[in-house]
């Protein structure tokens, strides 16, 4: 029965270790005319993660690939544009209502942001 109890404690210390993504997060992005802002809507189901980016032409697409371990997440978004496919992957880390990504796409380089949790 000693050994249950440890069992749970640890599974509880895990959930309770993992970071909150769910929600709306804006950043903003430097795009040919000027700053744009993004709006991320993420919902997290254990070590899934669905959702939805904005910004940009075409309105909202889904997020694919979507994962989380911990505070970390990373998902997928694939875009299409007069015949082409454009394919740009997130990576970061969760801390209470901060969003640090790494966002690697057609556009050159890895790319920092930093996400806000919006209310």
């Amino acid at each position: 029965m000693k050994i249950y109890s440890v069992l749970l404690a640890f599974v509880l210390a895990t959930v309770a270790l993992a970071a909150d993504a769910s929600g709306k997060w804006t950043f903003e992005t430097e795009g040919r005319n000027g700053t744009m802002t993004n709006t991320l809507t993420l919902q997290a189901s254990g070590a899934g993660l669905t959702g939805t980016i904005s910004g940009g032409r075409g309105g909202d697409v889904n997020i694919s690939d979507g994962k989380i371990d911990g505070d970390k997440i990373s998902f997928t978004v694939v875009r299409e544009f007069r015949g082409n496919t454009f394919t740009t992957k997130y990576s970061g880390t969760v801390s209470g209502d901060e969003l640090k990504l790494t966002i690697e796409g057609p556009r050159g380089g890895p790319r920092e942001i930093t996400a806000k949790r919006s209310t």
